[in-house]
């Protein structure tokens, strides 16, 4: 805890990219910025999420089970600019997988937000968590996001037809996973 704010201190990444700061996120700071970058058709339109999020269901979402959900936000001049999400298993036999979502800023996608944004959730995920298997789910014709995971050894196991309903249409999305490479 600080002692002069009352707040508990959490730990801060900086990262290659001027300014960008990337941290866990905070139910009650974060649920208004949050809700703020899904307003934009180029965000939602690239997740499952519906248009017109409201700030007490991003609240919600951020205080999900913290021992199973892990959400990072990466802050930029006091403005979060992009959020990666990592949900663990709770199973048994799946205990050494999660699944990843990630969502940038429309106004910062292309400037590497993306690219620290992973490179911290899979710091986690192989150093902090000892998971062995990271899944995603992306749609097919989103090339850059998949281009971005493939950066990361994620590789495609197969297609889902059909998969969502977006934009007046059903979509296929691509199923992505990336195995943790042995360690030296």
């Amino acid at each position: 805890m600080d002692a002069a704010t009352s707040k508990s201190v959490e730990p801060e990444q900086r990262v290659a990219l001027e300014g960008l700061t990337i941290r866990r996120a905070n139910p009650n700071d974060d649920a208004d910025g949050v809700a703020e970058m899904f307003t934009a058709a180029a965000v939602y339109g690239g997740t499952l999420q519906v248009p017109y999020p409201s700030r007490e269901y991003w609240r919600q979402r951020l205080s999900e089970n913290p021992e199973t959900s892990h959400y990072l936000v990466a802050i930029v001049d006091d403005r979060i600019v992009g959020m990666v999400s990592l949900y663990t298993f709770p199973r048994p036999r799946r205990k050494h997988a999660a699944a990843v979502g990630i969502c940038v800023h429309e106004e910062w996608h292309g400037k590497g937000v993306g690219t620290e944004l992973m490179r911290a959730i899979i710091d986690m995920a192989d150093n902090w968590l000892n998971l062995t298997r990271l899944e995603l789910e992306v749609y097919a014709n989103n090339e850059a996001a998949m281009r971005l995971y493939e950066r990361f050894g994620f590789e495609v196991e197969g297609t889902l037809r059909q998969h969502a309903f977006r934009d007046g249409e059903y979509v296929d999305s691509k199923v992505m996973a990336r195995l943790r490479p042995p360690r030296q």
